[in-house]
């Protein structure tokens, strides 16, 4: 005996439900979208309190769920109605898919969700030319670096080598397993102590990123961003890097562009003042990476160092 069959009582309410034209109508429309009680009298030709009056039952019945939109009551489908209720509506759906009534409907509704669409787009055309200004004084800049963030693997383990006070380590733990952050300075260490002492998925360790203090192939990516212009050997630290990735791990790096700004390389302290983009990528190449790419990047306007550099590369 079938669940519809063991509750009859049940059963006749669903019919009941489906066998009033409005409500049927009403289904049609919110099975594919949500809208509020204007839009469905827009579509059904209907007044409110017609419409009104349906969804009420609709929804005691369990076909309909509602949620609040500011002051508006927005309508659709229940993906939580019962099994039995649901083979009963798509029996009804099918028998009634060719009523001209519907077909009314369905271009009405065509034309609300084209006039939805219109609204976006003459607010795009006329704010195109400031959207990035709107954009920044609406939601700020910091959600751009949390999408591309969400994009890396959960499960992985990040070295973060050169990692200062830890600013990236932090904006990376929330995404991944664990982050390892590694740094000579012990200043700069106790700098991130402070900053990640409630991440537990950080750990931070002093050492050499020439003699990194990270087992081979424990991590899946490595991470050198404003690092590798103050080491002494920046061949052996590309070397390290690809010793403690696994394979098929990857490494991103940022850099300076090479600069003849002697006075900037003094102040800064680095070793090197910056790379050119080709001889990284024979650096990584050299040091066991594969597919090595690197490219500069364009020059922040508020930006008065030298110009950086990206590169990417993957553990064979």
């Amino acid at each position: 005996m079938n669940a519809a069959a063991s509750r009859p009582a049940g059963l006749f309410g669903w019919m009941e439900g489906l066998a009033d034209p409005t409500r049927l109508r009403l289904l049609h429309v919110l099975e594919r979208h949500e809208l509020g009680v204007a839009e469905l009298c827009e579509v059904l030709q209907q007044p409110q309190s017609t419409v009104s009056r349906h969804l009420k039952i609709l929804s005691s019945q369990g076909w309909v769920e509602v949620r609040r939109q500011g002051p508006n009551r927005i309508y659709r489908m229940s993906e939580g109605a019962d099994p039995a209720a649901r083979r009963l509506w798509r029996l009804a759906r099918d028998e009634s898919e060719r009523w001209a009534t519907l077909q009314q409907d369905q271009l009405r509704l065509d034309r609300r969700l084209r006039e939805r669409r219109s609204g976006a787009e003459d607010f795009f055309a006329g704010a195109a030319g400031n959207w990035d200004r709107l954009r920044a004084e609406w939601y700020g800049t910091g959600f751009g670096a949390s999408v591309l963030l969400a994009l890396l693997p959960p499960d992985w383990t990040v070295a973060d080598l050169g990692c200062g006070t830890g600013s990236i380590a932090a904006a990376l733990a929330p995404e991944v397993a664990r982050v390892i952050g590694v740094d000579q300075s012990a200043h700069m260490l106790r700098s991130a102590r402070r900053r990640t002492a409630r991440l537990e998925n950080v750990e931070l360790r002093r050492g050499a990123l020439e003699a990194l203090p990270i087992d081979d192939a424990s991590c899946d990516a490595a991470l050198l961003v404003l690092s590798l212009g103050w080491v002494a050997d920046p061949p052996r630290v590309l070397a390290e890097a690809a010793r403690v990735v696994r394979p098929g791990g990857r490494l991103a790096l940022v850099d300076a562009v090479l600069h003849d700004d002697e006075d900037f390389r003094r102040r800064a302290g680095q070793v090197w003042p910056g790379f050119e983009p080709a001889r990284v990528a024979e650096m990584l190449a050299a040091a066991g990476w594969a597919d090595a790419t690197c490219r500069p990047l364009p020059p922040e306007p508020a930006a008065r160092g030298p110009a950086l550099l990206l590169a990417r590369a993957r553990r064979p």
